[in-house]
């Protein structure tokens, strides 16, 4: 059975472990930089990007967290976590970090604020052909996609340009979306079956 760990430094950590224990793996919280030990996988939540930063730093994770990716210990940024893996930011603020893991350029707070939530169902190809009912709250979007990194799913935004908002490297799987609020388990399974299987 796979552990999933879930980075429990703020943000959706209780769905995101209801969503994995759902899937038939083992859950556990990450909040030091031991429980980084003898996971398959992590998911790091939505939540707010740069508090979530600042608490790493603060928890001594940091470090100990960006080593552990960069050595392929395969990860799932949902919304804040996707901003928290890109290489590069657009709109972050002067002293935001990222773990830098994943060759995307992401724009923060793309779609709006909190008032312009919404639900858009996503066809997600290499999923199956059903489609997925994704909840985007305050969440960015992928700006520009590096060679080695496939986009999942596109959303057509306002004046026709289309965005990448589920994407995929070989260990990292990012979302501009919160499956983890929709009930849905395909993209958690997806994850933990095709790219928690990597190492």
């Amino acid at each position: 059975m796979k552990k999933i760990g879930v980075l429990a430094l703020q943000g959706d950590v209780r769905e995101h472990i209801f969503a994995i224990e759902n899937c038939g793996a083992t859950a556990s919280e990450v909040k030091r930089p031991s429980d980084l030990e003898k996971l398959d996988g992590l998911i790091i939540p939505g939540g707010e990007s740069t508090t979530i930063a600042k608490l790493l730093r603060i928890f001594d994770l940091f470090e100990p967290l960006q080593k552990a990716l960069r050595n392929g210990l395969p990860v799932y940024g949902s919304c804040a976590g996707m901003i928290l893996l890109a290489n590069k930011i657009i709109d972050g603020t002067a002293d935001q970090e990222t773990l830098e893991v994943i060759d995307i350029t992401v724009k923060r707070n793309a779609f709006g604020r909190q008032v312009d939530s919404f639900e858009q169902e996503l066809l997600i190809p290499e999923i199956d052909d059903k489609p997925f009912n994704a909840i985007f709250i305050r969440a960015p979007w992928i700006e520009e996609i590096g060679a080695d990194v496939k986009s999942l799913a596109d959303l057509t935004t306002v004046g026709g340009k289309v965005h990448s908002v589920l994407a995929r490297s070989e260990t990292a799987l990012v979302s501009s979306f919160h499956p983890e609020l929709s009930g849905d388990l395909r993209v958690h399974r997806y994850f933990i079956d095709k790219i928690c299987c990597i190492n």
